[in-house]
C-alpha cells in the first residue's frame, strides 16, 4: 500500500476523529464539573444528527434546496446545535439535578436509564430505517493532495470542529463563565461559597457540552450520510473511550483522545479489517489504562482529606 492510502486513511481518521473529539468534550465537560458519567450524551448527539436531517427535508433537500447552501448548512447547524443543547440542559434539570449528592451509582443507572428512554423515543417518533443526509447533492467539489482527493465535506468538518474546540478552549480560559466552571470543577462547596452560582454553572455546562454533541451530529450526517436511532450508543461509547484515553475531565486531552481513536479505527480499517477496528480501538482503552490510567494528559485528582 502507497503514500496515496496512508493519507487517505489519516484524513477520514481526522474527520472522524473530530466528531469523536466533541463527543468526548461534553462527558470531560460534566465529568469535570460533578465527576457524572453522562451516558445519555450519545443520544443527545443523535437527537442532535436528526433534527439536521429535518432541516435539510424542511429546506427541499437534498435534492433541491430552497436556499442557498451555506444558509442550509447555517441553518442545520443552528437548530440542531440549539435543539440539542436545550435537551441537555432538560436532561440535567429533570433526571440529575437532585441525585447531585446521591451515591454514584444512582446518578449512573439513571444516565442509562435516560439514554433508553430518548433511543426508544426516537425510534417511536422516527421509526428504525435508516434516513440519508445524500451530501453529494448539494455539496461537491474539494481539494487534491498529494493524490489524495479531499471532499468539500471533510474539509468543512474538519475545520468546524477545530473552531468550536479551540471556542471552548478561550471560552473555559478567558471569560467568566470558563473561571467559574473551574472553579466548581475543583471545589464545588468552596465556590459556593465565593458567591458562585453553582447551579448556573452546571446548567452551562450541560448547554455547552450538548450543543457540542448537536454540531458533532449534523456533523456525522454530511460526512457519513446515514442517521438513525441506535447511532447515538457506538458513537457514545467512543466518545467516552475518546474522553478516558484523553484525560477524562481534561479539555486538550478530550481533544487528543478523540482524535487518537478516530485516526486508530481509520487506521484498522483500511490496514487491517473492519471487522477488528472496535476490538483495536478498545484494546487501546485498556492499554492507556493499565499504563497510565488517568489517561495520557490526565492527572490524579486531590483528594481531600
Amino acid at each position: 500500500m502507497d503514500g496515496t492510502f496512508l493519507l487517505q486513511q489519516f484524513v477520514n481518521g481526522l474527520t472522524l476523529g473530530s466528531v469523536y473529539a466533541l463527543i468526548a468534550l461534553g462527558y470531560s465537560l460534566v465529568y469535570g464539573i460533578l465527576k457524572l458519567l453522562n451516558f445519555a450524551h450519545g443520544e443527545v448527539y443523535m437527537i442532535g444528527a436528526f433534527i439536521g436531517y429535518f432541516v435539510l427535508i424542511g429546506l427541499g433537500g437534498p435534492g433541491d434546496l430552497a436556499v442557498p447552501v451555506v444558509v442550509a448548512l447555517t441553518l442545520m447547524f443552528l437548530a440542531a446545535m440549539l435543539g440539542s443543547g436545550i435537551l441537555g440542559v432538560l436532561i440535567e434539570r429533570f433526571a440529575y439535578r437532585r441525585l447531585r449528592n446521591a451515591p454514584r451509582i444512582a446518578p449512573l443507572i439513571t444516565a442509562l436509564g435516560v439514554s433508553f428512554f430518548l433511543q426508544s423515543t426516537a425510534l417511536l417518533l422516527f421509526g428504525a430505517k435508516f434516513r440519508s443526509y445524500s451530501t453529494f447533492q448539494f455539496l461537491s467539489g474539494g481539494i487534491e493532495v498529494a493524490g489524495v482527493r479531499i471532499s468539500t465535506t471533510r474539509i468543512l468538518v474538519v475545520v468546524a470542529a477545530f473552531s468550536l474546540m479551540v471556542a471552548l478552549t478561550l471560552l473555559v480560559g478567558r471569560t467568566r463563565l470558563g473561571k467559574a466552571m473551574r472553579a466548581t470543577a475543583f471545589d464545588r462547596e468552596a465556590a459556593a461559597m465565593m458567591g458562585i452560582d453553582v447551579d448556573r454553572v452546571i446548567v452551562a455546562t450541560f448547554l455547552i457540552g450538548s450543543i457540542l454533541a448537536g454540531a458533532a451530529g449534523v456533523m456525522f450526517g454530511l460526512v457519513f450520510f446515514s442517521v438513525y436511532h441506535l447511532m447515538g450508543f457506538t458513537a457514545g461509547l467512543k466518545g467516552f473511550t475518546a474522553a478516558v484515553v484523553g484525560g477524562i475531565g481534561h479539555i486538550p486531552g478530550a481533544m487528543l483522545g478523540g482524535l487518537l481513536i478516530g485516526l486508530a479505527e481509520a487506521f484498522s480499517a483500511g490496514y487491517i479489517s473492519s471487522t477488528f477496528q472496535d476490538l483495536i480501538v478498545f484494546s487501546i482503552l485498556i492499554a492507556v489504562m493499565l499504563f497510565r490510567p488517568t489517561g495520557l494528559l490526565g492527572k490524579a485528582d486531590i483528594r481531600k482529606v
